[in-house]
């Protein structure tokens, strides 16, 4: 089935949409296979949305065959969707400039956590426009939230040094479990990818181009490593938890703040698990990831 025909037919919206793609990459982070069942309410509490929602979503993949609804058995999921098309970027280095202060600040806690678009404008001396552009790049990304009635609100994020370490435990307890999971099966094409952004980040620090954009572009790999590892698991759970502690500190990471050393040290790591993955050798790869996460802690 084509991509085109997992687009919602009927009139919608935007984040209508969104909701059903981020559906479609859950499924996919989570290596689910023909005969999975998707729970609502898990769905709901782990997309921050309402069963309503959900439920359409779910109707839309059971209209292109993908899911069916099963006497006594909910959801389950009949074939794999493809993989929603990541959606065209529209930011700027200027936008990126922007997402980096306001990790800055929301790091410094110089941030409220309830804030208004008029608030950013002025803190920034920025149009609305622009405000409104990075808020909705932080509400996609689960950081920031609409208040009911007037504002914003920035979701539970590390913001001291105190959470920072306690994300660090939590992580080389969880990361190397992964690895140790029976059913470990990285998925095809991801060892490619991550090489190939990795020697983009390091071609940018070397190069001594560093901006606001690369800071975030290697965040946004860093965190894909270790999601890829967590979905490699084939542990729900496990995965669930990984993705969960890269949106707890993806803000705090998109103001780098260690210099150019730390990226390649990182890099260097990375590719170090990523040859013993690569070799099935699993229980090396898990050392070597506790060992990543701990030398990271201390920095």
């Amino acid at each position: 089935m084509k991509q085109s025909e997992l687009d919602v037919k009927e009139p919608s919206t935007r984040l209508r949409q969104d909701l059903l793609d981020r559906i479609v990459r859950l499924i996919h982070d989570e290596a689910m296979q023909p005969g999975a069942r998707l729970n609502e309410n898990r769905l709901a509490q782990e997309l921050g949305v309402s069963r309503t929602p959900i439920r359409a979503a779910l109707d839309q993949l059971a209209a292109g065959g993908f899911v069916g609804r099963r006497p006594n058995r909910g959801v389950e999921l009949i074939a794999l969707p493809p993989q929603p098309a990541p959606p065209p970027s529209r930011s700027t280095d200027l936008d990126d400039e922007l997402l980096v202060r306001i990790a800055h600040d929301h790091e410094r806690q110089s941030l409220p956590v309830d804030i208004s678009e008029a608030e950013l404008m002025k803190r920034y001396g920025v149009s609305r426009q622009r405000v409104r552009d990075a808020l909705a790049r932080l509400e996609e990304l689960d950081i920031v939230e609409r208040k009911a009635g007037y504002g914003w609100h920035f979701a539970d994020l590390l913001r001291d040094d105190g959470a920072n370490q306690e994300s660090y435990r939590f992580r080389m307890l969880v990361e190397p479990a992964a690895i140790l999971e029976p059913g470990f099966k990285l998925r095809p094409g991801w060892a490619e990818d991550m090489r190939e952004r990795h020697a983009a980040a390091l071609a940018a620090a070397r190069a001594g181009q560093w901006s606001a954009s690369a800071s975030i572009a290697f965040f946004e790999t860093n965190a894909a490593f270790h999601e890829g590892i967590g979905a490699a698991s084939g542990n729900r759970y496990l995965a669930h938890a990984v993705r969960r502690q890269s949106r707890l500190r993806r803000l705090s990471n998109y103001d780098w703040t260690y210099g150019r050393d730390r990226v390649e040290i990182s890099c260097r790591e990375h590719m170090e698990i990523l040859d013993r993955l690569e070799a099935a050798d699993f229980e090396v790869a898990a050392a070597l990831l506790r060992r990543h996460l701990l030398n990271a802690s201390l920095v």
